[in-house]
């Protein structure tokens, strides 16, 4: 390890990812997935963890996110460069396709951005045929041929990396079932024996319900060599799988021998999603946390820690007015510091009801139209490439905002952006369909910047909002018994509720109990929602 090993960090663990997010620059995530694994690899430096990270360098990142003319979505594909990563010199092949692919493989220092080890296989290589090449082009990529071939590159190929690199791991850790594919790497490592490979692997599932963990034809699998060399029917033998689809989350669960659940709420909907399934392993809960050092506004710290009220609201003032110079530039919008900004900014999927204010808007004129409580409302976020309805709604959005000067959609929501969005907030709204949400961890830094959390009950939320306390939440209402459409109304008729007749007007009429309630989430998301803790706990519980 190129740090001195914190003794009680000791256990050599290599963690696989398809996205981190470790800092601006480096563009090689898409979401919450991504910030879990950046967070997870900052506290895992800070606490000396004697652990290596194993992912992929896309050539073109998931995407950027561009305007057309009519200022609607533009998905555009650049290639990044990246002067700080370090050639290992390290080269191999893995087998895709019955055909050897290159791998080289390049290196983040953890002097560059203070985080753990970071290794980053690519295929875009002149050795390589050109659709070899496309394996490391874009994260989750639409087409399935491409997207199993990077799944056995960062499962096969990450396991391959590890024994190339000598590092000789306690144990293998998956963050969601991408890289199951090593265990057939380390099944034919360790002679056909599953016990060697359960007792070196655990699994951190991210998917609350069953239609988001990914299948492929088995078959398909199998012809793109994903199993290294076993037959269907030994696959079968080995993973108890009945039907063609290869259900890589159930195959994880049968080949890890712990796994953990990212919320105490998601741990239970996991525990009793999978219930029907035998042979699934123990499914704990570790609940998902983001680096404060990196994330937090530490003057905003410094002013609660002093005690001083005046110095507080002036550096939330400048904080909101420096973030909303971006929204100015982008949109032609100049919003007002002093007036009560609602910021929604996360990854555009269909369950975190992007729209849900403008569910009706009668509704929706009344609040953004209100004279005795003025809002502005901030739309930010990437709809994945391919999500056609999730791209619609953010146009929808988008030609919405055009009416109004309070409200405004911006583009290009990826880390900095997404600690400036949180500095802007008053309120970080987060509206999932419960209980959909494995955890979110938005809301965590925007906490760390003084917004305050109103959310609906789900993921993390449960274990941190104490109603009126530290942040506002939409009470639970018997959700399993209700139809969708039900649920959107109950939430939403309460969301609205909270929002006019408690959040607005202690913000206005009550404003040293609104920068006490944003204190208080500051300091309650420090202590229980810092990923060291986070990281902490892997090592306690999950690695143990």
């Amino acid at each position: 390890m190129p740090y001195a090993v914190d003794d009680q960090y000791s256990k050599k663990v290599a963690y696989f990812s398809m996205e981190f997010a470790v800092h601006q620059p480096l563009k090689i995530y898409s979401g919450g997935l991504g910030f879990l694994a950046g967070s997870h690899l900052r506290s895992a430096y800070e606490l000396r963890q004697n652990m290596i990270n194993i992912g992929i360098l896309w050539k073109y990142g998931y995407y950027d996110q561009a305007r057309n003319q009519d200022q609607t979505l533009q998905v555009t594909w650049m290639e990044k460069q990246y002067s700080f990563l370090e050639d290992t010199g390290i080269k191999f092949q893995v087998t895709i396709h019955d055909h050897p692919v290159w791998v080289k493989v390049f290196y983040l220092n953890p002097e560059t951005f203070k985080s753990a080890p970071l290794f980053l296989m690519s295929t875009d290589l002149p050795e390589n045929d050109y659709v070899s090449q496309t394996i490391t082009h874009r994260l989750y990529d639409a087409n399935v041929a491409t997207k199993v071939a990077q799944f056995i590159l960062l499962g096969v190929g990450g396991a391959q990396l590890v024994d190339e690199l000598g590092f000789k791991p306690d144990l293998y850790h998956l963050n969601e079932a991408h890289a199951i594919s090593s265990a057939f790497w380390l099944y034919k490592k360790y002679n056909h024996n599953l016990e060697e490979v359960r007792k070196r692997m655990v699994f951190t599932t991210h998917t609350p319900e069953e239609a988001g963990n990914e299948k492929h034809d088995i078959y398909l699998c199998h012809k793109m060599s994903y199993f290294c060399g076993l037959s269907v029917e030994e696959v079968r033998k080995l993973t108890g799988l009945e039907d063609d689809a290869f259900n890589h989350s159930l195959v994880a669960l049968r080949f890890a021998h712990l796994a953990n659940g990212v919320s105490q709420l998601h741990g239970n909907v996991s525990r009793a999603m999978w219930s029907k399934y035998k042979d699934i392993c123990p499914i704990i809960s570790i609940t998902n946390a983001q680096n404060w050092r990196y994330w937090a506004d530490k003057e905003l710290y410094r002013k609660m820690e002093e005690g001083n009220d005046y110095w507080w609201d002036d550096r939330k003032k400048y904080m909101k007015k420096r973030s909303f110079e971006i929204v100015a530039d982008q949109t032609g919008k100049v919003f007002d510091q002093n007036v009560f900004t609602i910021v929604w900014a996360r990854r555009f999927a269909g369950y975190k009801r992007a729209s849900f204010l403008t569910r009706d808007m009668d509704r929706f004129n009344q609040l953004v139209n209100d004279t005795k409580y003025p809002v502005q409302i901030i739309w930010a976020g990437k709809p994945y490439p391919m999500d056609y309805p999730a791209i619609n709604e953010f146009n929808h959005l988008v030609h919405l905002s055009k009416n109004y000067k309070n409200v405004a959609v911006v583009i290009g929501y990826e880390m900095s952006l997404s600690k400036r969005l949180k500095q802007a907030a008053d309120c970080w709204l987060n509206n999932p369909r419960v209980p959909r949400e494995a955890s979110g961890t938005s809301g965590m830094t925007a906490a760390m910047n003084g917004a305050v959390n109103f959310s609906t009950d789900d993921g993390w939320i449960p274990e941190f909002i104490n109603h009126g306390n530290n942040g506002f939440v939409v009470p639970k209402a018997d959700y399993a018994n209700m139809h969708v459409e039900q649920q959107d109304d109950y939430d939403f008729e309460k969301l609205y509720h909270i929002l006019q007749h408690e959040i607005l007007p202690v913000y206005y009429d009550k404003y040293d109990t609104w920068r006490q309630i944003a204190k208080n989430g500051m300091r309650d998301v420090r202590y229980q929602f810092d990923a060291g803790r986070m990281a902490h706990e892997y090592y306690e519980l999950l690695y143990k």
